[in-house]
């Protein structure tokens, strides 16, 4: 991963960017995880929280496509 100075920036600036361009992309997360042995239950319970996260967001966004549909629908009846 590489991060660019631009112009006159600092390097406390640069390692900030850089630092937040890890996060990002989840970088930390992952050194974190494999810094310690997590037996194969706990796996299994990390992936089913996050399968559990992603499947409510995408009920929540397509609750929220939903909504808007509706609220086109109103307008145009209006009309």
């Amino acid at each position: 991963m590489k991060v660019k100075a631009r112009g006159e920036e600092s390097l406390d600036h640069l390692l900030k960017r850089f630092k937040k361009l890890c996060e990002k992309e989840g970088l930390t997360k992952d050194v974190k995880r494999s810094a310690y042995y997590e037996k194969p239950s706990e796996q299994r319970r990390r992936r089913e929280r996050q399968m559990r996260k992603r499947e409510l967001k995408r009920i929540q966004q397509q609750l929220k496509r939903d909504i808007e549909v509706k609220k086109r629908r109103r307008r145009l009846m209006r009309l």
